[in-house]
């Protein structure tokens, strides 16, 4: 049978988000493992692990928003913009709290953000922090990002701040604090990160990955193993009639006479959990001439 299912790992710092894959991978004793968005090394929180044929759905996952917990000390910037890198500015001069939460409302909404230096993106084949350990700093394109919500939750006079900000994929925190402290006008680094939420994945049902062996050793499977239509329940469901199980895992278009369920409020081109003989199956749509189409088939 194997393995199939998506898993919210805590993920303890000084790990990268692949020794999480490579370690549950050798684990669980499956061969596709995979992962919906990369946690820095130093970084703490939920990190979304795919397992089996849930590695399909992984982009689905991916486009979820995050939410994280921060700090960020004010006065200096260094090069990894964190906590473990060279200072490469100072700044006696610091603000105050209004200042700092002025500009913090400002780094809200539609924005273009350059990412980090010390980052896995690439540029012309290669990944940005292989350069920046060479010494070489290369102009990379900004990119389009959201911030839902970005609040100061403690100030540490006259230089820490704990904040917490929401935010679309493809979002640096890192750089995000290191644009907030340049506008302050006194540089920043972010001293911490954890990650609260991705999605509908929390911190508070995470699990370590302690936990994990051990829930797998007494086989329950269960207490962390969590259904692919679960992790999903954002997109509405239809269910299709049984007869129709074997042509609609197959591929096949199905006429909309077949769902008997329904289907208010569901759009042509929505994205939706399909459901047959009392199973997920998985991912259709409505096509232009009315029909149900499968996306992913998950069986």
């Amino acid at each position: 049978m194997g393995l199939n299912g998506i898993i919210n790992v805590l993920k303890p710092p000084g790990m990268t988000s692949s020794d999480v894959v490579v370690y549950l991978r050798k684990l669980l004793k499956v061969k596709k493992v995979g992962h919906a968005g990369t946690l820095d090394p130093n970084a703490a929180g939920v990190l979304v692990v795919c397992v089996g044929k849930a590695t399909k759905v992984v982009d689905y996952l991916m486009n979820d928003n995050k939410t994280y917990r921060g700090g960020m000390v004010l006065g200096k910037e260094t090069d990894t913009l964190d906590a473990d890198g060279r200072i490469i500015k100072e700044s006696p001069i610091l603000p105050n709290l209004s200042s700092i939460e002025e500009v913090f409302q400002k780094y809200q909404g539609k924005l273009l953000q350059k990412p980090p230096m010390y980052s896995a993106r690439k540029y012309k084949g290669k990944r940005l922090y292989e350069l920046a350990r060479q010494g070489q700093e290369v102009e990379v394109s900004p990119r389009a990002i959201e911030i839902y919500e970005n609040k100061v939750l403690e100030f540490c006079p006259p230089k820490e701040i704990i904040f917490e900000t929401t935010c679309s994929k493809g979002t640096y925190i890192r750089s995000l604090v290191r644009d907030i402290g340049r506008e302050l006008g006194c540089g920043a680094y972010m001293s911490f990160l954890i990650r609260v939420s991705s999605g509908v994945f929390t911190v508070a049902n995470a699990y370590t990955l302690q936990e994990i062996k051990v829930s797998l050793l007494q086989l329950n499977l269960d207490n962390f193993l969590i259904p692919i239509d679960e992790a999903l329940s954002k997109f509405k469901s239809i269910t299709l009639a049984d007869h129709i199980f074997s042509k609609a895992v197959n591929g096949n278009i199905i006429n909309l006479d077949y769902v008997i369920s329904n289907m208010d409020y569901i759009s042509q081109g929505e994205l939706l959990r399909v459901y047959c003989n009392n199973k997920f199956i998985g991912l259709g749509y409505i096509n232009e001439r009315q029909k149900i189409q499968m996306r992913k088939v998950l069986v």
